[in-house]
């Protein structure tokens, strides 16, 4: 039993006879004819009976159709779900995002872009630093990510470099910096500062780093902060100041003031896509296929 066959079949049903099924399903009505002897031969029984005008259905005839017409409907059905899955109109693809750039207007502009265009995908956004999203990509439990990578160049992982960021200094808006910015960051070597941990984002923390030796500046650390959004909130309490990524600034948080320096614009901190090499799926890569539009 093919469902070829099943679809002539319900047009012989549907038409109430071979010549007019063979108009609708454009096949020649002797070959029409053949084809529903073979079903008959093929299920073992009659399926019509033949009267001058046309053909009536046989008891088990009648059972086939009603399971003829679900048949057909469930592969229509899976053929649309296969189709939407190839095409990356449907299925799911996780991204991950650094917490500092989820509110960053091109980060923002590719997820509602994304969405709009593919509304049938489980889109899950995760906020992660970047060395978990590293380490979720490896592992395969991440589509792909947004996030500070040292370079192009990372084994079984593509990569896409979106912008160039830049350091920036954050003071509570109370503070004497508020009023009286510095000039240069020889003026912070006394100031309290809240820092990050290296295994949070190992990148983003050496690039740093290395800017800061090259510059013969060392922050005197009093606090320490998991990520950027946390340390944001220790310098709006009073805690210290902070230098973070300049994309922080797109999502002002009350009681911070942000401050530009030359030395910090200095530093670049590149902003990437990764993904796996290995993954082939049509939803991530019309996600890749978006970035140029947004970023290019």
């Amino acid at each position: 039993m093919e469902f070829r066959q099943l679809e002539y079949f319900v047009a012989v049903v549907e038409t109430g006879s071979i010549s007019a099924a063979s108009r609708r399903v454009h096949v020649a009505q002797p070959a029409l004819t053949r084809q529903m002897r073979l079903l008959e031969d093929d299920v073992g029984t009659r399926l019509f009976e033949r009267h001058a005008r046309g053909v009536r259905l046989t008891v088990a005839g009648r059972a086939l159709y009603e399971e003829a017409i679900q048949l057909l409907d469930d592969r229509a059905q899976i053929k649309a779900r296969l189709t939407a899955l190839g095409s990356g109109l449907s299925g799911k693809l996780s991204l991950g995002i650094t917490v500092t750039h989820l509110w960053v207007p091109e980060v923002a502009q590719l997820m509602g872009h994304y969405r709009t265009r593919y509304p049938g995908v489980a889109f899950e956004v995760f906020p992660l630093l970047s060395g978990p999203q590293l380490e979720r990509l490896r592992e395969g439990t991440l589509d792909a990510g947004i996030l500070y990578l040292d370079g192009p160049d990372h084994p079984g992982l593509e990569t896409q470099l979106l912008q160039h960021d830049h350091l920036i200094l954050a003071v509570p808006e109370r503070s004497p910096w508020a009023s009286m910015p510095p000039s240069s960051l020889d003026e912070l070597k006394e100031a309290d500062f809240v820092w990050g941990f290296r295994s949070a984002s190992p990148v983003y923390y050496d690039r740093m780093l290395a800017h800061f030796q090259r510059l013969g500046f060392s922050p005197r650390v009093v606090q320490y902060g998991a990520d950027n959004i946390t340390i944001l909130s220790m310098v709006a309490a009073g805690l210290g100041i902070a230098i973070v990524p300049s994309a922080s600034s797109a999502h002002p948080m009350p009681g911070i003031r942000f401050m530009r320096l030359p030395e910090l614009d200095r530093c670049d901190m590149p902003l990437w896509m990764a993904w796996r090499s290995s993954n082939d799926s049509p939803a991530l890569h019309n996600l890749i296929g978006q970035v140029d539009e947004v970023f290019g």
